[in-house]
């Protein structure tokens, strides 16, 4: 009767608790990237490891990765052999979301003597030995420490032997080992409020209201599908890869409430750093069914009940052990406009044109001019695909979700300058609704510093897709003092050189020539776009009269 009564009020709380989770984990850590832009994912599971709730904070490549990782502690590490203050992680990329450098925590929810539940969270380390990040290893064992699924505290007492052997792997272990503390303070807290929770309307623990909460979402989501024509709908792209391009290739498959999707003729195993492990291939695939079928219906282990991801074993997109994986972000991000592009014909008012999607990470390392050792990853992000009604974001991370470095931040952990960052004039694609723009950063090392930047770039030779006659968003560039580099190798900064990051635009959407004349007018006003562009892509030359109508 409690459940019937308060089941909206309890789902409410539950929210509230993972952002709980996820806010302690922000506040706590010690990573810029965790801190300053939210790479991190955190939520809620049922004793039988399913997810209920999330955080809205995070990316959707950690928090439905973390979804598929709970059965690998499940059985690894059942309820049984677990006591009060137990604490769980891996970075094993097959078991969780995909590279090492994203370490997962997961702790057991203790009420009258069992454990009924589970909080867990992903969050990016500052370091895991090894390589630093960056894509251009050739197999995984080259790019840091695997940890296996280990206890990291055993009844609540540090496990000194597990905090030894990463301390001596890792260039900051002050920062890695004060992340791992920081993410398990933040399931420690979500632990206590569900308890506190569970007292409060007597309940002996979260199966009843897991059963209303995954039914609902598995319901929801199934209309959403039903909504959608029978049919095969399919979609094939080309980008940039290491030293050869990749070729991604989906056929999306609905039947009445269902949704198979198969990425059958994708590429092969890249012989660097790209490759994408299948968790995270499900993850993004998810997301992307979700945002554009039915956004409002929660992220659960309900709403992924209808659907079926697959690819062949050996692909980029399904890459066996050892292949390398740290830059599996690059080739994954694009899979929403991939799965967007397959379903437009059947859902056009849904859909996005293709974003830059690559997160243009920027991976500093080196020594300063007293030899100390820095090591920081910066999110840099382009511009958006247009949809029908509204242009395209600029400077927006899509699909990733994390957020933008301000320049202080930056400058505070690693001796470099930022010179500039700006909006790419141009840069969005040209459509009735235009994409939205990249921007250009400006970088130069100072006298006495050894910088060394790993690049994590995409769409320099294969830019964002327009839809429905829409334009191809503007390609990226990466020079250091005019010299073009490679997008995705590490490579020396010098001393008083300087970097130049002009990230890629979004597709536009729909013909150029329908854009009302106004849009174009307020982007020149803005200057987003020059005189030129209005006139090679949308007819308007300076003086018409009707552009200011």
């Amino acid at each position: 009767m409690i459940l019937d009564r308060h089941w909206d009020v309890l789902w409410n709380r539950l929210i509230a608790i993972a952002e709980e989770q996820a806010a302690t984990l922000i506040r706590t850590a010690l990573t810029p990237a965790v801190s300053e832009a939210g790479d991190l994912s955190a939520a809620v599971f049922d004793a039988r490891g399913r997810m209920l709730a999330q955080a809205v904070t995070g990316t959707p490549g950690h928090i439905n990765s973390l979804a598929s990782a709970m059965r690998h502690f499940l059985a690894a590490c059942p309820a049984a052999t677990l006591r009060p203050g137990d604490v769980l992680m891996t970075n094993d990329p097959w078991l969780t979301s995909g590279h090492y450098h994203d370490i997962t925590i997961v702790t057991p929810i203790f009420h009258r003597d069992r454990a009924i539940g589970y909080f867990g969270n992903i969050c990016h380390t500052a370091d895991i030995g090894g390589r630093v990040f960056s894509a251009d290893a050739h197999q995984v064992y080259e790019e840091g420490l695997c940890i296996p699924i280990v206890k990291l505290l055993r009844a609540g007492e540090p496990n000194e032997d597990v905090l030894r052997i990463v301390e001596a792997n890792v260039r900051v272990p002050d920062l890695v080992i004060g992340d791992l503390y920081a993410q398990a303070a933040g399931n420690d807290v979500g632990c206590r409020r569900i308890i506190e929770t569970l007292e409060q309307f007597d309940l002996p623990d979260l199966d009843g209201l897991g059963h209303i909460i995954l039914d609902r979402s598995e319901q929801g989501m199934r209309r959403a599908i039903a909504a959608v024509p029978d049919g095969d709908y399919s979609a094939s792209g080309e980008y940039d890869g290491f030293d050869r391009e990749v070729h991604l290739a989906v056929q999306v498959r609905v039947r009445g409430e269902t949704i198979s999707v198969d990425f059958a003729g994708t590429s092969p195993e890249s012989e660097r750093g790209i490759n994408v492990v299948l968790n995270y291939t499900h993850a993004y695939t998810t997301y992307a069914l979700k945002a554009a079928l039915t956004p409002e219906i929660p992220n659960n282990d309900g709403s992924f009940r209808p659907i079926a991801v697959s690819a062949p074993e050996g692909s980029i997109l399904n890459c066996r052990r050892p292949a390398a994986v740290a830059a599996r972000h690059i080739i994954g991000h694009f899979i929403p406009g991939l799965i967007f592009r397959a379903l437009a014909p059947v859902v056009p008012d849904a859909v996005l044109a293709e974003s830059y999607d690559a997160l243009w990470n920027t991976q500093w390392h080196g020594r300063d001019s007293s030899g100390r050792h820095f090591v920081l990853v910066v999110f840099n992000a382009g511009g958006m695909g247009a949809r029908r009604g509204a242009d395209g974001f600029s400077a927006t991370s899509f699909p990733s979700g994390v957020h933008g470095f301000p320049v202080e931040a930056i400058e505070t952990h690693v001796p470099l300058i930022y010179e500039a960052r700006r909006l790419r004039v141009d840069s969005g694609g040209p459509g009735q609704w235009r994409g939205g723009l990249g921007h250009e950063i400006v970088v130069r090392s100072p006298p006495g510093v050894r910088a060394l930047l790993s690049p994590f770039f995409d769409r320099t030779a294969h830019p964002a897709r327009g839809l429905f006659g829409g334009g191809n968003g503007a390609p990226g560039r990466f020079t250091i003092d005019g010299a073009v580099q490679h997008p995705k190798a590490t490579v020396e900064l010098p001393p008083g050189a300087r970097a130049v990051i002009a990230l890629p635009g979004g597709g536009g959407y729909g013909d150029p020539r329908d854009r009302d004349r106004r849009s174009v007018a307020r982007d020149l006003a803005d200057g987003l776009i020059t005189v030129a562009h209005a006139r090679d892509h949308y007819g308007w030359l300076a003086g018409e009269p009707d552009a200011s109508s």
